[in-house]
């Protein structure tokens, strides 16, 4: 009884798969995605060339890639190549802010020197000493603050003025932060030498 149910529920089957193998597609029929163009067919090969098949090789070839890129980078900040320069000092206000900072003398930029001479003076045992220490301390701050505050104050005046259209976000803080780096320290190196107006 049940063998012979079961032969009858499988041959429409068989039936089935015979006939659906013997259909071919229908060349007018669409294949469910665009084709692509002719360009992009390509790069697709050539990207599927150049990349290494097992994964030490593709690894090899990503950390050479990453220092070739690390190298250019390097070279633009020393010489100021726009192309290669990171993505946050890329720009024409960025130049503009550098070199509106180099320019000019800044307290900010002597903050280090002063602040380990004015450690040493806290260190010594000397009652006079640490207040004058602690006094110059304030000073330096003080000074910092005034001079950044008008350094800002000129930086978005000079911005304004010369590039109304363009997103200026952020672009004070980054001139304020290179006031804090010493000339000689400062990437990407200063294209303007002190006094000349950017």
């Amino acid at each position: 009884m049940f063998r012979s149910r079961a032969k009858t529920e499988k041959a429409p089957a068989e039936q089935l798969t015979a006939a659906d193998s013997q259909q071919t597609r229908d060349p007018q029929a669409p294949k469910g995605r665009p084709t692509p163009k002719r360009s992009e067919a390509q790069s697709q090969r050539r990207r599927a060339a150049t990349q290494p098949r097992d994964r030490k090789a593709a690894m090899k070839q990503a950390r050479e890639t990453r220092r070739t890129e690390l190298a250019r980078q390097r070279e633009a900040l020393a010489n100021g190549d726009e192309r290669y320069l990171p993505a946050r000092d890329k720009g024409q206000v960025r130049r503009f802010v550098r070199d509106f900072v180099d320019s000019r003398f800044c307290i900010a930029e002597f903050f280090l020197p002063m602040a380990v001479i004015i450690l040493v003076l806290s260190m010594i045992r000397v009652g006079q000493l640490q207040t004058i220490s602690l006094l110059l301390w304030l000073g330096v701050i003080v000074m910092i603050i005034i001079d950044s505050v008008g350094l800002s104050i000129r930086m978005k005046k000079q911005l304004n003025e010369r590039f109304p259209n363009e997103s200026k976000r952020g672009a004070v803080a980054y001139g304020l932060m290179r006031t804090l780096q010493m000339r000689r320290l400062r990437l990407p190196k200063p294209q303007v030498k002190r006094g000349e107006r950017p």
